[in-house]
């Protein structure tokens, strides 16, 4: 099939035997990686399919030479990026290069020579997988082995797209597809779902887990086309969040993987001393871990919000719950917080709604059950069977919703972990009201929160002391409207600039203004009177179909921080950790920071806080020495310091920055904003650096919790 000659007969079998759509998969690979569907009758598509499935592409000189540098450098991203491309590394005529730079060169050089140049990877396929395309709706069905080996299927989940293919981004971001559980579905269906891939996992001889994969028709036929005997991990995926029906939050459901492997092994009759010892010892663990939860810590994980940065916020909450409920100091309960902002609402959420897809679909799921509090009967039904699985396990740490206020939230915990970035986490709101009920808290005080959240009056304070700072100006909503404001930001300012919310954090609606045209959009979205977004200003921003973009009273107007003079120039973020002294004072530890690479100019939020989005890079690169970029470094660290000790920083936070380094050696370092509750997902970059420092991510919560107890709790020793 790789026969160029052979395509248009292999394409008229396949359309006369499958029909079209079809479906062309690389049968080896997993997170639907190499699959492409084909609608139209065209043999170039199909000719691209298949190329994409063997992980080969043709490169013609014509297109490679008509590509300019910033074409090129997108062209390349794409190709080795494994989520669209090849990969790396990339074998052409019988060389391997590894990096992109290695690639454009060879490709520079040999395209001057031939026509064509035909690109490969080594890990490709031998053979590709074609079948028809199954219309109906797609699902997705965790099958586990019970107390007595027998297969057990989760609340099969139902897969909503934006697009047909259900694919890498798909399963593994949160936000681009929604997850319903159970799928909606009659009863029966759902049940037959269930019985079907419990089959199929007995029929494959499967053990512990698997997850199967598959369709339902509107004749209610069910086809199971994706038996995978291991499962992606990430927050979001199915296996943590078809096991929270049942009652297991992650942590519990790692344990009962790891136990029932051990007891899988142990029926191989290989090293069975050595597996059955250490079972007993995993018993033991688990026995004594159920005993110990009464003497743990309870805290509260406060998520959601009603900014633009919700749905970061539960990402955050999610990852410092899971870290926390594994630990043997704290018992985490999961507390989510919803708007209106003058009269948000606090409730304590069942594991099973707190991993939903994000914010919007948990506050959907309470209001739900506020009307009619009661469990799925398909659910209903599983969670009986896996009760004897559940109690040994989650012991009876299951809750159902209840709404708090900040009284009631006091007597269930006895300290809180804030999780909310924008309001009202950063601005001091929050901490207030915790404050006022006696709960220590993670994180800076409200004078300083109410500082920082405030971009302008930030870059106000900083400027007085010496700190560089972008030239800045606040625009409100009624100096807009007065001809001479536009005339004089363009004078004073000029294009490009930044746009941004004076008092949103994690980059939310922060835009690069290239001309008058796209600065009269940002206002227009800004002052919109309406919470709904006129097309016509998105277009001109190139916001994405799900991109938020928050209304304000003003917005903040910044000069673009470009390279100048300097020698190298890179935007970098510096995470730190604050230390009580005996003394009574506080000493700060300044991780070394990660160089951020933004795809389009700004940092989106994707890229600073979702795996297999963004780039960061740590230790950040300053120079090509290691001496000289210690030395960078240092000085880096050192007004980094300066600017969290001016804004009475404390327990950690992130600065984020962009660095020059002069032809004289001097290095300036340019403040962009401060977060005083940075975000906390898995991916982002502040664990990176800590990690440095020799603390785990568990460590380093753990220091964040312990600096607020010891510094709002008397009589407690500081840590």
């Amino acid at each position: 099939a790789q026969q160029a000659g052979a395509l248009p007969q292999l394409f008229e079998q396949l359309k006369a035997q499958i029909g079209l759509p079809m479906v062309i998969k690389a049968p080896h690979q997993g997170s639907s990686i190499g699959v492409a569907l084909l609608h139209q009758n065209s043999l170039q598509d199909f000719s691209h399919a298949i190329e994409k499935c063997f992980f080969t592409q043709a490169v013609s000189a014509t297109f490679w030479q008509g590509l300019d540098a910033a074409a090129r450098h997108q062209w390349l991203t794409n190709l080795t990026d494994l989520r669209h491309g090849l990969g790396l590394p990339v074998v052409v005529q019988g060389t391997t290069y590894y990096t992109p730079l290695q690639l454009a060169q060879a490709l520079d050089t040999l395209l001057e020579q031939q026509e064509q140049a035909l690109l490969e990877s080594p890990h490709g396929e031998a053979e590709v997988l074609i079948e028809g395309f199954i219309e109906g709706q797609e699902f997705s069905c965790i099958v586990i082995e019970n107390e007595n080996g027998q297969p057990l299927a989760l609340p099969p989940t139902q897969i909503i797209k934006q697009q047909q293919v259900f694919d890498y981004r798909a399963k593994y971001l949160p936000g681009i597809s929604r997850k319903i559980t159970p799928i909606d579905l009659p009863q029966a269906q759902i049940e037959n779902i269930c019985q079907q891939c419990q089959d199929l996992f007995a029929a494959m001889g499967a053990q512990v887990y698997a997850r199967i994969d598959g369709f339902i028709n509107d004749q209610g036929q069910v086809y199971l086309n994706d038996p995978n005997t291991t499962s992606g991990m990430l927050p979001s995926s199915f296996f943590f969040h078809q096991a929270a029906e049942i009652g297991l939050d992650p942590s519990q459901f790692l344990t009962y993987i790891i136990r029932t492997s051990l007891a899988a092994r142990t029926r191989q009759g290989k090293n069975t001393l050595a597996l059955m010892a250490q079972l007993k010892q995993l018993d033991q663990a688990i026995a004594q871990a159920s005993q110990a939860a009464t003497k743990k810590m309870p805290v509260a994980v406060i998520m959601g919000g009603y900014s633009t940065e919700r749905h970061i916020s539960v990402e955050s909450g999610r990852n410092i719950y899971e870290k926390l409920s594994a630990s043997e100091r704290y018992l985490p309960l999961p507390v989510f917080l919803t708007g209106p902002a003058n009269a948000y609402r606090m409730f304590t959420l069942p594991v099973n709604m707190m991993l939903k897809d994000n914010a919007d679909d948990i506050t959907e799921k309470i209001a739900a059950w506020q009307q009619k509090p009661q469990v799925h009967p398909v659910v209903a039904d599983i969670q009986k069977k896996a009760r004897a699985l559940t109690q040994k396990y989650a012991g009876q740490s299951q809750r159902s919703v209840q709404q708090l206020d900040f009284a009631a939230l006091a007597q269930q915990v006895q300290a809180v972990f804030i999780a909310l970035h924008g309001r009202p986490g950063e601005d001091g709101d929050l901490q207030q009201h915790l404050e006022a009920v006696g709960l220590p808290y993670n994180g800076s005080g409200v004078a300083s929160s109410q500082t920082t959240i405030n971009k302008y009056n930030t870059n106000e304070l900083l400027a007085q002391h010496g700190i560089h700072v972008a030239q800045h100006r606040m625009v409100s909503q009624q100096a807009w409207q007065a001809p001479e404001t536009l005339a004089s930001i363009e004078q004073n300012f000029g294009y490009p600039l930044i746009a941004k919310p004076a008092d949103d954090g994690c980059s939310s609606a922060v835009k690069k203004i290239n001309n008058r045209q796209e600065l009269q959009a940002f206002a227009q979205l800004m002052f919109r009177p309406q919470p709904g977004l006129d097309p016509a200003p998105c277009q001109v921003l190139d916001l994405k179909p799900s991109e938020e973009f928050p209304q304000k009273q003003a917005f903040l107007i910044e000069s673009l921080i470009e390279k100048g003079q300097a020698d190298h120039f890179l935007e970098i973020t510096g995470g730190l950790l604050t230390h009580h002294e005996p003394n009574g004072g506080i000493r700060y530890e300044m991780f070394e920071p990660s160089e951020a690479l933004a795809s389009k100019g700004v940092l989106s939020l994707e890229e600073k806080f979702l795996a297999g989005e963004g780039q960061n890079i740590t230790p950040a690169r300053y120079a090509p020495t290691p001496q000289e970029s210690q030395r960078i470094s240092q000085l880096v660290r050192q007004e980094l310091e300066k600017t969290a000790r001016l804004l009475n920083v404390e327990g950690y936070a992130r600065i984020d920055a962009f660095v020059k380094v002069m032809p004289n050696g001097q290095v300036q370092t340019w403040v962009i904003e401060v977060n005083s509750l940075p975000g906390m997902t898995p991916a982002t970059a502040i664990f990176h650096q800590c990690a440095l420092n020799g603390y785990k991510p568990y460590d380093f919560i753990d220091a964040i919790l312990q600096y607020g107890i010891a510094k709002r709790l008397p009589n407690t020793t500081k840590a």
